[in-house]
């Protein structure tokens, strides 16, 4: 596969569907073997190892977490949270074959609810996606919200 700036902006939708759906272990394949989940607790944040986040998950946390949230006795997630994404159409940032490596930039809102209280985050998703064995993956998906820097609840789900 050698994707194009539609296959691109296509994933990127359809991975906010897979969460709104709470379709997790099928979103979590797309994530490549060595994938990265990052929400940046500073603005500009440029270092994830010597800086604190928000969330900086590996695939074994990803994992973790994606169990949890679809496990039977797991009694914070009763009712489940349910979300939202509402996305800008992304931008494709790079397409580079050569290096396999391809970026995209996704504005959004995002809604998340559990019970009677509702949470609207607001930010920009960026993803670097790679091919492997003819699919696209996530290498890194950094989640940065505009008011990252702020006090937050508890996030439940996926931004």
């Amino acid at each position: 596969m050698t994707p194009a700036a539609q296959d691109l902006i296509d994933f990127v939708v359809a991975e906010a569907r897979l969460i709104d759906e709470r379709r997790f272990p099928e979103w979590l394949e797309l994530f490549s073997e060595d994938g990265i989940y990052w929400m940046p607790l500073e603005p500009d944040q440029e270092e994830e190892h010597l800086t604190t986040s928000l969330m900086y998950e590996d695939m074994l946390l990803l994992r973790t977490r994606v169990q949890r949230l679809e496990g039977q006795r797991t009694f914070s997630q009763k009712p489940k949270s349910r979300c939202q994404h509402l996305l800008q159409v992304p931008s494709v940032d790079e397409i580079n074959h050569d290096e396999n490596l391809y970026r995209t930039y996704t504005p959004f809102h995002y809604v998340e609810t559990r019970f009677d209280e509702q949470t609207l985050l607001a930010g920009w998703a960026r993803h670097r996606l790679c091919v492997i064995e003819g699919n696209l993956k996530i290498k890194c998906k950094r989640v940065d919200l505009v008011n990252c820097d702020a006090p937050h609840r508890n996030i439940q789900l996926f931004v």
